[in-house]
């Protein structure tokens, strides 16, 4: 699948997130990118940036934070479009929890890593 293909399904996976979800995200931006810089084939997303919870220490004019969606890892893990999009989907929510102050182990507590 190409770059533009992946990019759209991350963005219909974006819009099928809950409002309440997405709506309290501040200065985020969404990346989609081909592959981690280390080349790491298991690593699906990165959320680079200050969690809401730390958000004392963030100051105006502050770039905005990313959250990185891989494509290659994604395109590797999946043999179809249900199972790309699925993985899309827990890729935005662990990216979007880091965002609020959840950490991987409660994110495996709670199944999305």
């Amino acid at each position: 699948m190409d770059a533009a293909a992946f990019e759209e399904l991350v963005v219909d996976e974006l819009d099928l997130l809950p409002d309440d979800m997405v709506e309290g995200l501040d200065n985020v931006v969404f990346v989609v990118e081909d592959r981690p810089e280390d080349g790491s084939p298991d690593l699906f997303g990165l959320y680079e940036g200050w969690a809401i919870t730390e958000r004392d220490r963030y100051g105006a004019g502050e770039l905005p934070d990313r959250i990185i969606v891989y494509r290659e890892p994604h395109l590797a893990a999946c043999d179809t479009e249900g199972a790309l999009r699925d993985e899309i989907h827990t890729t935005l929510v662990h990216e979007i929890a880091h965002f609020y102050g959840i950490d991987d182990e409660r994110l495996h507590e709670l199944g999305w890593a």
